[in-house]
Parts: structure tokens; sequence; C-alpha cells
């Protein structure tokens, strides 16, 4: 829920993901799921910290790389430096605002060429 991360008006430094991948098994849930929370850095700016207790837990800095990890299914403990946050994303400032509008000037655009192609018959 990518407009749950951040409330307006406060500007978090890091995210926290904990969560319990044991009911996807042995199968590809665990790395979409890890995956998701890397795009929810990205799209936010910030650096996660994601503790899984059978999936993949991890710190991943604000643009997505991982810091340092644990893989899937190994017990144990991730030590490593929280990386600084990133200077505020696009989408962090406005959320789904930018892709509204330029679905919308692209619809009026389209519109706008249907009449005046209809205007020529």
């Amino acid at each position: 829920f990518p407009g749950e991360v951040a409330v307006a008006g406060a500007e978090p430094a890091w995210m926290l993901n904990l969560t319990n991948d044991g009911w996807f098994g042995n199968s590809t849930g665990p790395y979409q799921h890890f995956q998701q929370s890397r795009v929810r850095a990205i799209e936010q700016g910030l650096p996660l910290v994601r503790s899984a207790n059978t999936g993949i837990s991890a710190v991943v800095d604000p643009y997505g790389r991982i810091v340092r990890a644990l893989p899937l299914g190994t017990a144990g403990a991730v030590d490593a430096p929280l990386p600084a946050r990133a200077p505020r994303t696009i989408f962090a400032r406005w959320g789904d605002w930018p892709l509204l509008f330029l679905l919308c000037a692209g619809l009026l655009s389209c519109t706008i060429g249907r009449c005046r192609e209809h205007r020529h018959y």
C-alpha cells in the first residue's frame, strides 16, 4: 500500500517491514514479496530493514540495492549500517497525481484529435 508508507507532513528516515513468509512455503512467493519491498524503498527514497521469520531478511538502501541479506529459510541476524535516506522522490511528494494528470492529458489530447478528425468529413 504505497499511500500508507508515510502520512502527510511526516518524513520518516527509514522503513521497517516485519513479515511472516512461512505460508509461501518453498516457492517464488518470498522472492516476489522481497522484490515488492525493494520497489517500495525505491519509490519512497527510504532505506528498508526487512525481517522475515522464514523469508528473506535484508537491509536495502533507498535505491533498492541490497546492503546485506539472509537468504530464504536461513536463521540468523543481519548486522549492517542503516543507509541514509535519499532526497524525496516525486512519488513520495505527489503520490499518483502526476500519473493521473498524464493520463487525463493523454485522454484530452486523443479526444481533441478525434474531434478534429471528424470535422474534415
